[in-house]
């Protein structure tokens, strides 16, 4: 079997586990992302997210991540919801609606190696989802799934960005996926209606001013006063550039069940959240994303977004 065949048949095994879309490009040095990367992290860009920082040469080189490795495999995961909170209320970025993401895809990255293994023998590899020095977006482009967007996202050009990007780097030749053109144009509708002006200029965001950031990273007992009156509702995560790209009319509703939401999480109003006890919050949120903020940093959060109002 050649490599056109094996990445043919690869991509059908990713289609079978649940995957939208899968793309592949050859292991090595991101070389156009290295100069970016260091003046993103030199700039202050990455706030208190010091982990950006950590094994550099390794968060562009695969080859160093993963030895003898000759692809990357990049596969993309839909999470856009068949519905959406109430308005009116604290919101929660949709990717957090159902359970952590991290574990229902790796699971079924696992299960895709498994599949490749048992086709083509001994392949040496490793499973990636968010949780490694891997520059899943810079891949995800170089494997032809999209372009990254002036809002920094990946902008699927039939689908739009409400994916999680995974990755399985081999040690076997596959053939690649050239990269596409990207189709942001003119327009600028993320820049203009982000809340906290995070998007600094096209294709850059300040991290340290996202309220993604804001509400998940930063795990300071404060968040800065400069942003009180810019976090309309937001009390995890952000989805302000995603709902506003137009390319995003294209999204159709996940078909994953454990990425539903619990039967009450979209209808809290925001006295709801106000009350929100210790046991109530372990029942929405069991085997949430949320969970990363723990009860007490989404109180913070929700206190700090109702300044907003006063």
């Amino acid at each position: 079997m050649d490599k056109k065949e094996k990445s043919l048949l690869i991509k059908e095994f990713a289609i079978k586990e649940g995957f939208s879309f899968c793309g592949i490009s050859k292991s090595g040095f991101l070389k156009e992302e290295a100069p970016r990367l260091e003046s993103w992290l030199q700039s202050g860009k990455a706030g208190k997210m010091d982990y950006m920082s950590n094994h550099f040469d390794k968060r562009l080189d695969t080859t160093l991540l993963v030895p003898n490795s000759k692809s990357v495999i990049s596969l993309l995961y839909n999470y856009y919801p068949t519905q959406k909170q109430v308005t009116e209320t604290f919101k929660i970025s949709k990717y957090a609606y159902g359970q952590d993401y991290h574990f229902v895809i790796k699971e079924k990255l696992n299960a895709l190696l498994f599949r490749i293994r048992e086709q083509f023998g001994d392949v040496d590899g490793r499973v990636f989802v968010d949780s490694a020095p891997v520059m899943d977006k810079a891949w995800a482009k170089k494997g032809g799934l999209g372009w990254i967007g002036k809002n920094s996202n990946l902008i699927h050009p039939k689908k739009g960005s409400f994916f999680f990007i995974a990755e399985l780097i081999l040690d076997i030749e596959l053939e690649e996926d050239g990269p596409i053109k990207d189709f942001c144009g003119t327009c600028t509708r993320c820049i203009d209606t982000c809340p906290t002006d995070a998007i600094v200029e096209p294709y850059v965001v300040d991290g340290s001013k996202c309220i993604s950031y804001l509400t998940i990273e930063l795990k300071d007992e404060l968040i800065p006063s400069e942003f009180s009156g810019k976090m309309n509702d937001w009390v995890f995560g952000c989805d302000v550039c995603q709902d506003v790209c137009p390319w995003n009319r294209f999204s159709t509703p996940h078909t994953e069940p454990l990425f539903q939401p619990h039967d009450d999480l979209l209808y809290l109003s925001k006295k709801d959240w106000n009350e929100l006890s210790d046991e109530y919050f372990q029942q929405l949120f069991k085997k949430s994303a949320v969970k990363r903020t723990k009860k007490s940093g989404l109180i913070r959060n929700i206190t700090f977004a109702q300044k907003d109002k006063k």
